[in-house]
């Protein structure tokens, strides 16, 4: 068995010019992803800047029998690619860059190590939209959010990010660079193999390039926070919404009353726009064509909805900064979540008949073993994941209540992660939403695309 420097020395002999960071020169940057947890510096961090050079490198750790985990913005939540003991870090912040927008096809084509936020601005710059968007926007890579399938705040009208993959380039474990830069919204020729790599969270392969489809900027947008008394309510507004706005409702989201008046009570410059409390809180957004006739069709909803009894009161967005400040409260989350440290978070989906049963017996178990637990919910309603922050403030109660979360998400035929993926740290849990043959097969698939076990270990597909 050779040792870690002499597969540092054998990789720089393969890798030429390809960027190679050792000893003191990697940092803390590449130790943990979002979560913070696990930290560990990898053997050595290397960053590409081409399809090719990534495949030198899977080709170069291959033949060394060299495990490695892929790197993006960092910004996942399930410890994907955090590295484990003796693993080099590739890393694809250099793989970055536009290369095309075409305006006739409405696609963008861009490296897998561009940000999120550059997709969309230079979608923007073209007079397209690229409507995938979450609050890591700034620093998350679209290579990571195909990896992952990222959900985000428009699930609910354009799906989640696989839904915008039309094409993709990405390298196997042994260098093998597979290219599928379809640009068509129609091809069945045969097997669709990007769905190898989209939401497989980097264990069969390596996205480096991808086709993102594009759609025309609507340009009316209507956006209202309502009250409401029960979650039977919320799902009653849900429907009505759903039948009188159609295709046009793109984000609806419920944030249970805990979580509203935390980030409320804790982040300065929000406030409520209701002068009392409520037990749950909906935003509701639609994007249309017709300013003002959309106002009118949004407003007669709301209305209908308050003299149904089905909202007990409602705010309107009258301009860009009351749009901002109820968003502010959705995406709160990200301020106060450092003072509820160390926490669990969940990030689960199931049918929304079972979502009510599911919180009630979660928050009675929750308060049997913690009497001090503290449990702040939201959730993309219209697609059925829900959000759960939970802590007592005590590292050693993590794993019980992660226990308890996944157990009862699957007693509810619920899935343990909606949109942040599986990653390392819930991969444990995978058998409460996939069964023993789903779980084999996914085995199958990775000893035959990585049979020298290099690419992603630990991730995703249990022991």
């Amino acid at each position: 068995m050779i040792s870690n420097e002499q597969r540092i020395m054998a990789l720089r002999q393969h890798l030429g010019n390809i960027s190679l960071l050792t000893g003191k020169d990697i940092g803390e940057k590449y130790s943990v992803d979002f979560t913070g947890e696990n930290r560990q510096i990898p053997l050595a961090v290397v960053r590409p800047k081409s399809t090719k050079e990534v495949s030198l490198v899977l080709k170069a750790c291959s033949a060394l029998a060299q495990r490695v985990v892929i790197q993006g913005g960092l910004t996942g939540l399930a410890g994907g690619a955090t590295p484990k003991q003796d693993e080099i870090a590739i890393s694809l912040e250099r793989l970055s860059g536009i290369e095309e927008v075409d305006v006739d096809s409405m696609t963008l084509t861009a490296m897998a190590g561009t940000p999120l936020q550059t997709v969309q601005e230079a979608a923007a710059n073209a007079g397209l939209l690229l409507p995938l968007d979450y609050g890591a926007r700034g620093s998350c890579h679209i290579g990571g959010a195909i990896a992952t399938n990222a959900g985000g705040n428009q699930v609910i009208r354009f799906g989640m990010t696989r839904n915008l993959v039309l094409g993709l380039e990405a390298v196997l474990a042994d260098g093998t660079i597979i290219s599928s830069m379809n640009k068509m919204l129609k091809n069945n020729s045969g097997y669709d193999l990007k769905h190898l790599f989209i939401g497989t969270e980097g264990t069969l392969g390596v996205v480096t390039r991808a086709v993102l489809r594009l759609f025309p900027p609507l340009p009316s947008r209507c956006t209202s926070l309502c009250a409401v008394e029960t979650f039977s309510q919320s799902v009653a507004l849900l429907r009505e919404m759903q039948i009188n706005l159609g295709t046009s409702m793109s984000a609806y989201e419920v944030m249970w009353a805990p979580y509203f008046e935390r980030v409320v009570g804790h982040i300065d410059n929000l406030q409520s726009p209701f002068d009392k409390n409520f037990p749950l809180y909906v935003l509701i957004e639609t994007e249309g064509t017709d300013q003002n006739s959309d106002t009118r069709r949004f407003e007669n909803t709301l209305e209908h909805a308050l003299d149904s009894n089905i909202i007990h009161d409602a705010v309107i967005a009258q301009s860009e900064k009351d749009r901002q400040d109820f968003w502010g409260i959705r995406d709160g989350v990200g301020e106060i979540t450092k003072a509820l440290m160390p926490y669990a978070s969940l990030d689960v989906s199931m049918d929304i008949a079972n979502m009510p049963k599911f919180l009630e017996e979660f928050d009675n178990k929750l308060k049997q073993l913690f009497s001090n637990a503290m449990n702040l919910v939201f959730g993309h309603l219209g697609d059925n994941n829900l959000h759960l922050f939970v802590t007592t403030h005590c590292q050693e109660d993590i794993d019980a209540i992660y226990d308890l979360g996944y157990d009862l998400t699957g007693k509810y035929g619920g899935a343990i992660s909606a949109e942040h993926g599986v990653g390392a740290l819930k991969r444990k849990y995978l058998h409460h939403s996939r069964t023993h043959e789903e779980i084999d097969l996914m085995s199958r698939m990775k000893k035959v695309l990585d049979p020298k076990e290099i690419l992603n270990i630990g991730r995703v597909i249990p022991d």
